[in-house]
C-alpha cells in the first residue's frame, strides 16, 4: 500500500513585520517506511517556503528543467492507441521537398492514414519541439488487450525492478515483448531515417507473410519520426533554439532530447538506432575507444557488434557501389578504425541510451551528402538521387537490426536484465576481452574500460553552508526525471566519516540504472594519456558543475531510515523582518533578480556581489521564493552600489544565448554584421562577446558607435573572440594565452577572495579550448585561477599540451582564468578563458557570467 505525505498549505501570518509567508519543512512526496508507516519527515532547523510546483505534485523534470515529458498514454492501455493527429498546413519552403521527401506537414496526414487502415499502427504524442512542433512517436506492433498490455508492463517493470526474479520468469522468456526504437532526424538537415521509417511502418501495416505476424506478436517497434521537426523544415542541424539535440545528453536542456529521455524510461528499448548522415561509406557503430567507463560494456559489445555485422550485410547486400552510385562500402569504427569516433561521452543518444536498458545501440551515418553546400549547389535530380539510395540504405539497417531483435529476442532481454542485475546488486563489471566477449575480433588493452561504482552518494540539502538548496534540489529532480532512485534521510547520520543532517539525499549506488546516477554525479576521469583525439568532449560531472555539494561514499551501506524522493523538498526561503540578501550563486537566484529589476525594486550589490534586497519588497520575494525556491535571507548590508535592469548585446553560441535568457536577462544578439548594419547602442547597458564580432572587420560607422559605447558601459569577454576584443579596443592590460585548442573538460579553480564575479563559485569550472592571462596591467585583477601552479587542474576530460608541447594543463595551472578591471575611460571589463555557460550544461557556473554582466553594466 503506497502512503502519500499530505501536502502543506501556505499560511500568512497576522502581520507582515512580523513574518514572512512560510510553512514547515516538510519532506518531498514519498513512499511509505517500513511497514506502511505513516511518519512525517522531522522539520528541518530552518522553516522552508513550499514552491507551487511541490504543492501540486508536477513532476521532478518540470522542477529541475522546465518541463515533465509527455507519459505516453496509460501503460496499461493496449494497442492500437489511435491519437487523431492535427495536421499542419503546407508549407512549401519545407527543406526536405526539394529533396523528393517527406516535408514535415505531410507526416500527420500520412500517419493518421495508417492508423485507420491497420491496427498494428498507434501513434502518440511524446512532446513538442522547441518551435512548438509536435514529436510522434509510432508503435507498431499485434494488436494487444488492455490486459495482455497490462501484464507486458508488469513484465518491463520486473526486469527493471526485480532482475534476479526476472531472470528465473519463464514468462518472460516466454512472451515478453521485445521493444525496439529507432530515433530518426535528430539533426535536422539528415532527413532520410524519417522517410525510411514511414516507408517501413507502412509495409508492415499491411503485411500478410507469417514471418511478419510473428515478428509484431513477438516485438514491440517504435519510431520517433522525426526527432528534430524545426530542423528538417528549416534544413538546420540544430533546432530553433540553436541547440544540437544529438549533444544534449545528459543534461536535457531542450525538450526534444527530454521527450527521447522519457520514451527510453517508459519504453525500455533492448535495441535501438539513431539514424544520421553523411558518411560514405556508411558508417555502423559501435565505436572506437575510449569506450564509456560507466556501461556493462562486455553485453553490449556483444550485442552491439553483431548487430551491426548484420545492418553491414544488408547495406552493402543492396548492390551500391563506389563506381556505378558513388557509394563505398560500409564502415564498423570499432573494426576499422583507430579513434577519433568514441563512445565515452554521454551526450549523444544513442550512448545515453543503455544506461536506460538498451543492449545494442548505433549510430548509422548514411552515405550520400545532400544537406549544406551540397544542398545549394548539386541539381535537384542529383539531390534526389542521393536521397532515394540514402533512403534505401536506411531501410536496410532498420530491418536488419528488427530481424536481428527478433531472431535473438530471448538473449537480448536476458542481456537487459543482467545489465539491471548487476546495478541492483552492486556486480562489478567485466572486462572486456576475447574471453568474454567471444565473436568479437580485435579487442585489446586499448577497449577495457570500466570503474569502481562507490557504495553511495550524498547530496547535503543545503548545499556546502554557503549556497542556498536550490542546487541541491535541482540535482536531485534532475536524477528523478532520469529515473535514479533516491532516498530522503529522516534523522541525521554518518557516512564515510561525515555527519550529515536530516532532509539529506542519498544516492543508493546499489540499483539497476546505477550507471546514470554515476555519470551525472561522480567526477570523472582525465583520459587525455589514453587517446590522441576525441569526437566531442570528454568531461562533463554534474556533480561537480552544477552548484551543489556531493560527496562520494566509497565503501559501506548508509544506514539511516529514509523515504523514496519523486521530487526534491522546497527551498525556498524569506527572512520575516529586515532587509534580505540573495547569494547570487545560482541561476535561479540570477532569475529570481531579474524578475525584482524588472518590477522596479530598488536592488543594491554588496561588495562581494550578492544583491541587497530592501525589506519593502518582501511580499514580491517571498512569490519569487514560491517560484524559483531561492532563500532571502536577512542583511545587515547597505550595498556599494546599484544594480539596474541589465539589458545585454550579446555576440554569442546558441548555448549561452539560451543560458542568458533562461536567467531573465534581456538579450538583444548581436554580431559584426548587425553592427555593420547599423545598431542602436541604447537598447544595452553592456555588452558580451563570446562569438561572431570581430573588431577589425567593422565599418567606420560600427566601429565608431562600438567605441563610443565601450566609453561609458563595460563588456564582457569569453574566449578568442572575447580577448581579442579586448585587446583591438585596447580595454585592459591582459596578455590572453591560448591552451591546447582540442582540450576540454572539468578543471579545478581557485577563486579570489572577495570577487564580486567569482564570489560563492564552485571550486571546479567547464573548459573547451581553455584560455589564461598574463602581464596583467595595474588594476587587473584575477578573480579566478587554474588550479596551482605546478600541478595540473584538469579533473576529467581530454586535455594534452600540443606538439609543441606547450598549452597543457600544467601550462595553465596557478594561471588567471578570469580577470577584471578597468579600461582607460572607466568602463568594467571581465574576461573568461573558461565556458561557464557551454551548451548551457554547466548550471552552477552560470552566476560568475551573470555577476560579471552586473558589474559591468553599473
Amino acid at each position: 500500500m503506497t502512503v502519500r505525505i499530505p501536502r502543506p498549505v501556505l499560511v500568512a501570518t497576522a502581520a507582515l513585520a512580523g513574518a514572512a509567508l512560510i510553512v514547515p519543512a516538510t519532506g518531498a512526496q514519498a513512499a511509505p517506511g517500513p511497514k506502511g508507516d505513516k511518519k512525517h519527515e522531522r522539520p528541518d532547523a530552518e522553516r522552508e517556503l513550499r514552491g507551487p510546483a511541490a504543492r501540486t505534485g508536477e513532476g521532478a523534470a518540470e522542477r529541475a528543467l522546465g518541463d515533465a515529458g509527455v507519459r505516453h498514454g496509460s501503460r496499461t492501455d493496449g494497442f492500437p492507441r489511435h491519437t487523431r493527429l492535427k495536421e499542419p498546413a503546407p508549407n512549401p519552403a519545407d527543406k526536405s521537398i526539394k529533396l523528393g521527401l517527406t516535408p514535415y506537414h505531410a507526416i500527420a496526414p500520412k500517419l493518421n492514414q495508417l492508423q485507420k487502415q491497420s491496427d498494428r499502427v498507434s501513434v502518440e504524442l511524446a512532446g513538442k519541439s522547441a518551435g512548438g512542433h509536435d514529436l510522434y512517436l509510432v508503435t507498431v506492433t499485434a494488436p494487444e488487450s488492455r490486459r495482455e498490455a497490462g501484464r507486458q508492463e508488469q513484465m518491463r517493470e520486473l526486469i527493471e525492478n526485480s532482475p534476479a526474479k526476472a531472470a528465473k520468469d519463464r514468462e518472460i522468456k516466454a512472451d515478453y515483448k521485445t521493444p525496439l526504437f529507432v530515433n530518426n532526424n535528430i539533426h535536422g538537415n539528415e532527413w532520410e531515417g524519417t522517410d525510411a521509417s514511414l516507408k517501413l511502418i507502412g509495409e508492415l501495416a499491411s503485411a500478410k507473410d507469417a514471418k511478419t505476424r510473428k515478428m509484431l506478436d513477438e516485438n514491440r517497434l517504435y519510431f520517433n519520426v522525426t526527432a528534430n521537426p524545426d530542423g528538417r523544415i528549416a534544413g538546420t542541424r540544430a533546432n530553433s533554439n540553436g541547440f544540437d539535440i544529438n549533444r544534449d545528453f545528459i543534461t536535457a536542456t531542450q525538450p526534444e532530447a527530454r521527450a527521447i529521455r522519457q520514451i527510453a524510461i517508459d519504453k525500455q528499448p533492448a535495441v535501438m538506432l539513431d539514424m544520421h548522415g553523411y558518411v560514405n561509406g556508411t558508417l555502423i557503430e559501435p565505436t572506437t575507444p575510449p569506450h564509456g567507463e560507466n556501461y556493462e560494456y562486455d553485453l553490449f559489445l556483444k550485442n552491439s557488434y553483431a548487430n551491426a555485422l548484420g545492418m553491414e550485410a544488408a547495406v552493402n547486400g543492396l548492390g551500391y557501389t563506389p563506381a556505378k552510385d558513388g557509394v563505398d562500402p560500409a564502415v564498423i569504427p570499432f573494426r576499422d578504425q583507430k579513434e577519433g569516433w568514441d563512445d565515452w561521452p554521454p551526450v549523444f543518444t544513442p550512448q545515453y541510451m543503455p544506461f536506460q536498458g538498451a543492449v545494442a545501440t548505433h549510430t548509422i551515418e548514411i552515405p550520400l551528402q545532400v544537406n549544406n553546400e551540397e544542398y545549394d549547389s548539386q541539381p535537384v535530380a542529383e539531390l534526389r538521387r542521393r536521397s532515394a539510395i540514402n533512403t534505401d540504405i536506411a531501410g536496410a539497417a532498420i530491418k536488419a537490426a528488427i530481424d536481428y531483435t527478433a531472431t535473438r529476442r530471448t538473449s537480448v532481454i536476458a542481456d537487459q536484465i543482467e545489465t539491471f542485475r548487476r546495478g541492483a546488486t552492486g556486480a562489478k563489471q567485466v572486462p572486456v576481452s576475447e574471453e568474454t566477449v567471444p565473436g568479437v575480433p580485435g579487442i585489446g588493452p586499448e577497449d577495457v574500460y570500466t570503474t569502481e561504482f562507490p557504495s553511495a552518494y550524498v547530496i547535503p540539502a543545503g548545499g556546502d553552508g554557503q549556497r542556498s538548496g536550490v542546487a541541491a534540489a535541482r540535482l536531485v529532480d534532475h536524477l528523478v526525471a532520469n529515473d535514479v532512485k533516491v532516498e530522503r534521510a529522516l534523522r541525521s547520520f554518518r557516512a564515510g566519516g561525515k555527519s550529515y543532517p536530516a532532509g539529506s539525499y542519498v544516492v543508493d549506488m546499489k540499483q539497476p540504472k546505477r550507471g546514470v546516477a554515476n555519470v551525472i554525479l561522480a567526477d570523472g576521469r582525465d583520459i587525455s594519456a589514453d587517446v590522441s583525439v576525441m569526437y566531442d568532449i570528454s568531461g562533463w560531472s554534474l556533480g561537480l558543475l552544477w552548484g551543489a555539494s556531493v560527496d562520494r561514499v566509497a565503501k559501506g551501506a548508509v544506514e539511516v531510515p529514509s523515504r523514496s524522493v519523486h521530487a526534491a523538498s522546497a527551498t525556498g526561503y524569506v527572512a520575516p523582518r529586515g532587509d534580505l540578501q540573495l547569494r547570487l550563486d545560482d541561476p535561479k537566484e540570477v532569475a529570481a533578480l531579474n524578475s525584482l529589476l524588472a518590477d522596479g525594486v530598488k536592488v543594491r550589490r554588496a561588495a562581494d556581489g550578492t544583491a541587497v534586497v530592501p525589506g519593502s519588497a518582501r511580499w514580491k520575494a517571498v512569490r519569487l521564493a514560491d517560484r524559483f525556491g531561492v532563500a532571502f535571507h536577512a542583511t545587515r548590508a547597505k550595498g556599494v552600489s546599484a544594480i539596474g535592469r541589465t539589458r545585454v548585446a550579446a555576440a554569442v553560441s546558441p548555448g549561452e544565448l539560451f543560458a542568458l535568457r533562461e536567467m531573465g536577462f534581456d538579450v538583444t544578439p548581436v554580431s559584426t554584421d548587425v553592427l555593420n548594419a547599423g545598431f542602436d547602442w541604447k537598447k544595452a547597458d553592456t555588452l558580451y562577446v563570446s562569438a561572431d564580432l570581430e573588431y577589425g572587420k567593422l565599418k567606420a560607422a560600427a566601429k565608431a558607435g562600438l567605441d563610443a559605447f565601450l566609453k561609458e558601459h563595460g563588456v564582457v569577454g569569453l574566449g578568442d573572440a572575447g580577448a581579442q576584443l579586448n585587446a583591438d579596443a585596447q580595454l585592459i592590460a591582459a596578455t590572453a594565452v591560448q591552451g591546447n585548442g582540442d582540450a576540454n573538460g572539468v578543471v579545478r579553480v581557485d577563486n579570489a577572495a572577495g570577487s564580486a564575479v567569482t564570489g560563492g563559485a564552485p571550486s571546479h569550472t567547464f573548459v573547451f579550448s581553455p584560455m589564461w592571462f598574463t602581464g596583467l596591467g595595474k588594476g587587473v585583477r584575477a578573480d579566478q585561477s587554474y588550479g596551482k601552479a605546478g600541478g595540473n587542474p584538469l579533473v576529467s576530460g581530454h586535455w594534452r599540451a600540443g606538439e609543441d608541447g606547450k598549452g597543457g594543463p600544467k601550462d595553465a595551472a596557478g594561471r588567471a582564468a578570469v580577470v577584471s578591471g578597468t579600461s582607460a575611460t572607466g568602463a568594467q571589463v571581465v574576461l573568461f578563458g573558461t565556458q561557464p555557460l557551454f551548451r548551457a550544461h554547466p548550471k552552477g557556473e552560470f552566476a560568475q557570467v551573470a555577476r560579471a554582466l552586473y558589474v559591468t553594466a553599473g
